[in-house]
C-alpha cells in the first residue's frame, strides 16, 4: 500500500492512504513511499471536526464497508507484520518522532503520581481519575504540538479527538477496548500524515504501544477503573485486546514457547518483559485470584491451540468481530477526514 497523499476534501472521500494488503503469514507488503514530504501530503488537507456516526447495530454494516474500517484493519495488520519474531527487549530503531511521543506518555504518566486517588474510595471508579483526565484533555493540544512536527499541527484539531478518548471515560470512570482503539487510531492518523515512516512501525508496537499499556495499567490500578464493555469472565481481557494480536505475532516462530506456556506462572513472569502476550497474562495474574481456567476461561481455551500462527490469525478475526463489529464499543469512535465513514473507494 502506497500513501498517495491527502485528498482535497471537497471531492468524495477517496482513501487518504492505501494501506490495503493481502495478509498471510509471509506477506509481501508495499509500505508508505518515502518520496512524499509532509508538505506534499498536507498541501490539500483540511481538518474536519470528528463526529460520532455509530448509534445502533444497524450502523455496523455501513461502518464495515467504510474507509475508516479499512484503514484501521490494514494498520493493525501492518503493525502485526512488523513485530513478527521481535521481542520488546530487542534493539529497535527509534526515530526522533517516536522519542517525542514516548516523552509525551512519560509526562502524562507522571501526572498520575501528582494526582493521588481520593480517600473515599469505592470498589471501582475513584473520582480522582476525573481530575487526571481533565488535565490531559485541557493540555491535549499543547502535548501534541510539542510532540509532533510543526507542519502537522494543522491536524491537531482532528487528532485530539482520538488522543483524548484513548485513556478512559471520565463520566463512567472506566476504560476498555474502545479507548485502546482510539489510541490505535491516533497512531494510524499520524502514520497517514507521515509522522511515522515504515521504519517506525516496529517501534510503534514495541516502544510506543507498550508504554501506552503501562500508562493505562497504572490508571487502572491507581483509580480502580471499571472495565468498559467487559464480558466478564467470558471475555478475552477486562481492558485490552490489541496486545494479544501483536503479542501472538511476536511468538509465531518461537522455538520453545507455546500457547500452553501461559499456564505456567513462572514462564509468564520470565518472559513478560519480552512479549506483549505474556505481559498481559502477568497483569491478569497480578489482579485476579483463583485458578487460571476459572478467571480467564477464553485465554485458557486458546492455550490449547497448537501454534501461535493460528492464535494470531484467530486474534485478528476476533478483534474485528468483538471490537470493530460491536456497536457498544465503536459507538464512541469518531469519524472525520482521517477516518471517513464514507464507503470504501476501491481502485
Amino acid at each position: 500500500p502506497a500513501i498517495k497523499g491527502l485528498p482535497k476534501l471537497a471531492n468524495p472521500s477517496p482513501r487518504i492512504c492505501k494501506l490495503t494488503l493481502n495478509f498471510d503469514l509471509n506477506p509481501t507488503i508495499c509500505l508508505p513511499m518515502a518520496t512524499h514530504t509532509h508538505e506534499s501530503l498536507l498541501k490539500d488537507y483540511t481538518p474536519v471536526e470528528p463526529v460520532k456516526r455509530i448509534f445502533s447495530d444497524k450502523d455496523i454494516v455501513p461502518f464495515t464497508k467504510s474507509e475508516a474500517f479499512a484503514r484501521i484493519v490494514d494498520f493493525v495488520k501492518l503493525l502485526n507484520t512488523s513485530v513478527l519474531d521481535k521481542k520488546i527487549t530487542d534493539t529497535c530503531y527509534e526515530s526522533e518522532n517516536i522519542k517525542k511521543v514516548l516523552r509525551l506518555l512519560d509526562t502524562i504518566s507522571s501526572w498520575i503520581d501528582d494526582i493521588p486517588p481520593a480517600s473515599n474510595a469505592q470498589r471501582f471508579g475513584n473520582k480522582a481519575f476525573r481530575i487526571w483526565l481533565a488535565k490531559v484533555e485541557e493540555n491535549a493540544e499543547t502535548l501534541m504540538e510539542d510532540a509532533l512536527p510543526p507542519v502537522v499541527h494543522i491536524a491537531v484539531s482532528e487528532l485530539k479527538a482520538y488522543f483524548k478518548n484513548a485513556f478512559g471515560n471520565g463520566t463512567r470512570i472506566d476504560y476498555g477496548s474502545g479507548h485502546e482503539l482510539s489510541f490505535c487510531a491516533w497512531l494510524c492518523g499520524l502514520a497517514m500524515l507521515k509522522v511515522f515512516e515504515k521504519e517506525d512501525f516496529q517501534a510503534l508496537v514495541l516502544r510506543v504501544f507498550t508504554s501506552y499499556l503501562e500508562v493505562v495499567r497504572k490508571l487502572q490500578r491507581t483509580y480502580t477503573l471499571e472495565p468498559a464493555g467487559s464480558h466478564g469472565v467470558w471475555g478475552l481481557d477486562d481492558y485490552q485486546f490489541l496486545p494479544y494480536v501483536w503479542g501472538s505475532a511476536q511468538l509465531i516462530n518461537h522455538p520453545n514457547l507455546r500457547p500452553k506456556s501461559v499456564l505456567s506462572e513462572d514462564i509468564v513472569n520470565s518472559f513478560a518483559k519480552d512479549y506483549l502476550y505474556f505481559r498481559c497474562v502477568q497483569s491478569i495474574n497480578e489482579v485476579k485470584r483463583g485458578p487460571f481456567h476459572e478467571h480467564s476461561p477464553m485465554l485458557y481455551d486458546i492455550s490449547a491451540v497448537p501454534g501461535w500462527a493460528k492464535v494470531n490469525s484467530g486474534m485478528i478475526k476476533m478483534f474485528i468481530a468483538e471490537v470493530l463489529r460491536k456497536a457498544p464499543v465503536v459507538q464512541h469512535f469518531y469519524f472525520g477526514a482521517l477516518f471517513p465513514f464514507d464507503p470504501l473507494q476501491e481502485e
